[in-house]
């Protein structure tokens, strides 16, 4: 695989750490700004909003630029909102930073997923992406708890430049690796021409498998503190450790999908999908003692990012002709699974159906999932679409598109 993929990932690994680090910020903070730790939640649901509404906007508005300094031009504004978070004076300027952190979350990914892919033959595509989200799956391995732990020996402050110093490792990594390319093929109605792209009931379809896999993710993965010290019976202080097994499974299972997929990208959604939809349903089971909850924690982030590469592929071939948008779009869409999942959880506890009852909605949501993908099938069918395997066979003999990146 091309060095270059390196660069991906390290930048992978900061907005990896500074998404998910703020959970476990949130009480230094609150103190430090003298907020409740509710208000304090806001920064979260500030970045994801930043990530919403930043993925795809940023994604079309630089359609037409060189996906190299694109790269490079969304690593100095996560950067820049990562200083400005440490340096932030009181809560409403933090929040801004925030939201500013945000929004280049998701074009990252998505631009990054698009010359991934453009660096290795078609039938190494899907691996080529979950290379890249290997700095995000390590980075709940590594990143989070030790920028947690730096937070609360040196303050909230330092994790947030220590993170803005891992983005500036990613700028430098990307200059360095990152091949030089000649600019996007870009529809000439500019802004238009790449949403018209989107328009497209398989892309929606896709995006939609998203929204309903990994709704399923955070239905369980938002409430698992509770399920494992209530019903596991675990020590609040061991739950770091076994978020990091949740960080080893999905590191597992997004390196084994990317490998699946590229034999079977369809084959691939639908069983992950299906394990997932199975690991939630036994939840309930395993979360009645320590080993088996550790168990399936770690099959949590197994199965469910065995998903993530066949998904952010599938989106991308979905819509050839803006494949950057619809691929930060997609990041959009795991976001709202992110939010949406954990409100759905949080309505079966509010419920009083238990503690585990979150897993339980989260198995309904993936067979949800399974079946919107199945629909995405059915209409592929029916349209006489080819399978992704052939459309990859098709694309390695076809003329390269102009701005295409060589390595």
């Amino acid at each position: 695989m091309p060095l270059a993929l390196l660069a991906l990932a390290v930048g992978a690994f900061g907005i990896g750490t500074t998404e998910f680090v703020m959970m476990g910020l949130l009480p230094d903070v609150a103190d430090d700004l003298h907020i409740s730790i509710p208000a304090a939640g806001h920064l979260v649901s500030a970045y994801a909003l930043g990530v919403v509404i930043g993925a795809p906007l940023l994604a079309a508005l630089t359609a037409r630029m060189s996906r190299r300094t694109v790269l490079i031009a969304l690593m100095a504004l996560f950067v820049a909102g990562n200083a400005l978070s440490a340096l932030a004076p009181g809560n409403d300027s933090l929040l801004a930073a925030r939201f500013l952190s945000g929004l280049p979350h998701g074009a990252f990914f998505g631009v990054g997923a698009v010359v991934a892919t453009t660096m290795v033959p078609p039938e190494r595509k899907a691996r080529s992406v979950s290379l890249m989200f290997l700095g995000l799956t390590v980075a709940n391995i590594a990143g989070v708890p030790a920028a947690t732990l730096m937070g609360q020996h040196l303050g909230w402050r330092a994790t947030f430049l220590g993170v803005s110093a891992i983005g500036l490792a990613a700028i430098a990594s990307l200059a360095l690796l990152i091949p030089h390319d000649r600019g996007q093929a870009a529809s000439s109605a500019g802004l238009r021409g790449e949403l018209a792209a989107l328009r497209s009931l398989p892309v929606w379809l896709a995006l939609g498998t998203t929204v309903a896999g990994f709704g399923a993710l955070f239905a369980a993965y938002s409430y698992v503190t509770p399920m494992l010290t209530r019903s596991a019976g675990f020590a609040e202080g061991n739950v770091t450790l076994l978020l990091a097994l949740f960080g080893v499974g999905a590191t597992a299972g997004n390196l084994w999908g990317g490998r699946l997929a590229d034999h079977s990208l369809r084959g691939t959604l639908f069983g992950g999908l299906a394990s997932l939809g199975a690991v939630l349903l036994l939840f309930p089971v395993l979360m009645r003692a320590e080993w088996s909850a550790a168990l399936a924690v770690t099959l949590l982030g197994m199965a469910a990012f065995i998903t993530g590469s066949p998904l952010q592929l599938m989106v991308m071939e979905k819509a050839s002709a803006a494949p950057s948008l619809a691929s930060s779009a997609n990041q959009a869409a795991f976001n709202l699974a992110n939010a949406g999942g954990a409100w759905i959880g949080g309505l079966a506890l509010a419920a009083g159906f238990g503690t585990t009852s979150p897993a339980l909605a989260g198995a309904m949501l993936a067979v949800l999932g399974l079946g919107v993908a199945g629909v995405a099938y059915g209409v592929d069918r029916r349209r006489g679409t080819p399978s992704v395997g052939r459309e990859r066979l098709v694309a390695s003999h076809m003329p390269e598109e102009p701005g295409v990146l060589h390595h």
